[in-house]
């Protein structure tokens, strides 16, 4: 071992940055176990790293007695004059080991141990400098698969890209170099440490920190992102300054800012609206690039009902929905789209409803719940089945009979009357279910 050891300390300390006196420890505690392996554990033994010669010594303590039982930690008073003359009975006497003796095993748990402390330590150097990193975008090479994910190489650390954290339809290999963000950064363990991540909102927000200069002063704030990554997103910013337009700045000269943040993402579209206080003025600019006719705002239930002119539909949904969902996403609210002429025929229905549940002093949610949603359904119910909805009398329903005889004109044939009572009211109704329905619709 020799000098050798000496110079893989030294060179173990500098490189790793691992405290020399540290690995000193480690290695004489992996010999001390190794020759308790190799000589039971009950033998007495002390191991220490004399740096002078450059190497392990092992001292086996023996105790004087007067009869030997156990030769490995006990001698007689004879032997151990001839080792030290002035020995007395029940002295310790500490004989040196060869260390040779000790063979390969001592070597090679020696250098197990050094590494796993080496990758201790390195894991706790990482940990120490990665963990108030997180929310940075870093970036590396991409390394290999693993368990679910891409192994990415940032150098003097890996991160793990997991594939819930990937952009749909991006596809990597080996060697490519990749941006992402640090979601997380774990605890020593095994594998990496570093989670990292291209799909998540905040990468978004830390890309226009990073390209938009009024954004990293706070100039400029952004209040929200919703992202289909990949695909689409909607950023929400606001100015502090009453000088400084949130959307240029965001999007820059001829939209060089926008652009870079669009490429690093591969093509992902972004749309910038302008924050509001009012939901429903910031309701109106996330559906943007539609045109809204009016918003009204159920507060309770955080639900918006939102009007749009009938050439505006598809837009306002966009395709396959995404337009409004990211709105929602967005703004954290519920949001059903109507169309103007649609909105004004439920309107008709929903007039219809209020008058008979007056007529009938009754309270129209209760209509409501017990499935009656148009004149017409209640004009072709039996006795019974209105006599179920909560709150009502026969006087009630007399008076419910004559006031849909008034809204819906009797024809002479009785089929007729039912298909026409039931025509216009019905046209109503589906027009709720249409407009529940059009969301799923794939519009352009």
């Amino acid at each position: 071992m020799g000098m050798e050891l000496r110079k893989a300390i030294d060179q173990i300390s500098k490189d790793r940055g691992i405290d020399r006196d540290l690995l000193i420890d480690t290695l004489e505690e992996a010999v001390r176990s190794s020759v308790a392996r190799k000589f039971g554990e009950h033998m007495d033994i002390e191991v220490s790293y004399n740096d002078e010669a450059g190497e392990i010594e092992v001292f086996q303590f023996k105790i004087v007695v007067d009869e030997v039982e156990d030769p490995l930690s006990e001698i007689t008073l004879e032997e151990a004059r001839e080792v030290d003359p002035n020995v007395q009975m029940d002295d310790e006497l500490g004989f040196k080991l060869k260390v040779e003796d000790l063979g390969r095993i001592a070597a090679q748990s020696a250098k197990q141990v050094i590494i796993q402390r080496m990758r201790d330590a390195e894991q706790e150097i990482i940990y120490e400098e990665y963990k108030d990193r997180k929310g940075e975008i870093v970036s590396g090479i991409v390394q290999r698969r693993d368990r679910g994910g891409w192994i990415i190489n940032l150098g003097r650390t890996e991160a793990m890209l997991p594939k819930e954290e990937q952009i749909p339809r991006e596809r990597y290999k080996r060697g490519d170099r990749v941006q992402a963000y640090i979601i997380e950064v774990l605890p020593s363990g095994r594998g990496p440490q570093i989670i990292i991540s291209r799909t998540h909102p905040d990468y978004m927000a830390a890309l226009f920190k990073r390209e938009v200069p009024e954004v990293s002063d706070q100039t400029v704030r952004i209040l929200g992102v919703a992202r289909d990554p990949g695909s689409r997103a909607k950023v929400a910013v606001s100015s502090k300054d009453r000088d400084v337009d949130p959307v240029g700045a965001c999007v820059g000269v001829r939209g060089s800012r926008i652009q870079n943040i669009v490429q690093e993402l591969h093509g992902e579209r972004i749309d910038i609206v302008v924050w509001h206080p009012e939901i429903a003025s910031y309701a109106a600019n996330a559906l943007s690039p539609a045109r809204i006719t009016r918003i009204m705002v159920d507060e309770d239930e955080k639900t918006l009902e939102v009007v749009v002119p009938d050439d505006q539909l598809t837009l306002a949904i966009g395709r396959k929905g995404q337009n409004v969902k990211l709105a929602a996403k967005l703004l954290g609210w519920k949001i059903d789209i109507f169309t103007d002429s649609r909105y004004s025929e439920l309107n008709v229905a929903r007039k219809g409803m209020e008058q008979l549940a007056s007529v009938a002093e009754m309270n129209m949610e209760n209509f409501l719940a017990a499935g009656f949603d148009t004149v017409a359904m209640l004009a072709e119910a039996e006795d019974d089945e209105l006599d179920r909805i909560e709150g009502m009398t026969p006087t009630k329903r007399d008076h419910l009979r004559a006031a849909i005889r008034l809204l819906l004109p009797a024809k002479p044939a009785e089929e007729e009357t039912s298909e026409e009572a039931g025509d216009e009211e019905a046209q109503a109704g589906q027009a709720v279910e249409e407009s529940v329905a059009e969301d799923d619709k794939p519009g352009e």
